[in-house]
């Protein structure tokens, strides 16, 4: 038990690095830069409270799961905003050799599950997966409109980068959603 225990601590503790992570998105006032461990609890948050609004049913638990789990890699990774300039295929790389060092410190049962999960949700094939991924898109776009844009002029974001990189997931696992934001979404755009 001890063992089991210093290695549920030691990936917990690991965890805690996630809190230093900046986001390319700020924090609803526009105060700051949100971290990724913040991102992580606001999103699963906002799968509590938005399940009802998932395109097929999901289990709302997994769901939550996935998204508390899916940016740990980000402590080895970093954060690669969605509207930054990056190589996919290296991102991939780095998080997958992140995921297997950090679930690696958990006892293997944990370890295997929450690898799991984290592979489903990269893979955004299960109807879980899915909507965790929408819902990871559907964040950012809320705080960056509650912000007056936050993020999006140093990125230089455009409506047509936001239906590419955004809309096309979250429509596919929340359209109500995508539906209720590209109405605020045009309509800061037309006033710029």
């Amino acid at each position: 038990m001890t063992d089991r225990l210093s290695q549920q601590f030691a990936f917990l503790t690991e965890a805690d690095k996630l809190k230093s992570v900046l986001r390319g998105t700020t924090l609803c006032d526009g105060s700051r830069r949100e971290n990724s461990g913040e991102h992580s609890w606001h999103i699963a948050l906002y799968a509590l409270v938005m399940a009802e609004h998932a395109e097929r049913p999901v289990n709302v638990d997994r769901v939550i799961k996935m998204l508390l789990l899916h940016d740990l890699v980000e402590i080895d990774a970093g954060d690669n905003p969605i509207h930054g300039n990056h190589d996919p295929a290296e991102m991939e790389r780095v998080e997958q050799a992140a995921a297997d060092r950090i679930f690696g410190l958990l006892p293997a049962d944990q370890a295997t599950e929450f690898r799991a999960l984290w592979d489903e949700f990269e893979a955004a094939e299960s109807d879980d997966a899915i909507f965790a991924k929408s819902i990871d898109r559907v964040q950012p776009v809320v705080n960056n409109l509650a912000s007056g844009g936050g993020s999006w002029p140093e990125y230089n974001v455009t409506p047509e980068q936001l239906e590419t990189r955004v809309g096309v997931k979250v429509r596919k696992g929340a359209p109500a959603l995508w539906g209720h934001l590209k109405t605020r979404i045009d309509a800061w755009f037309d006033a710029r």
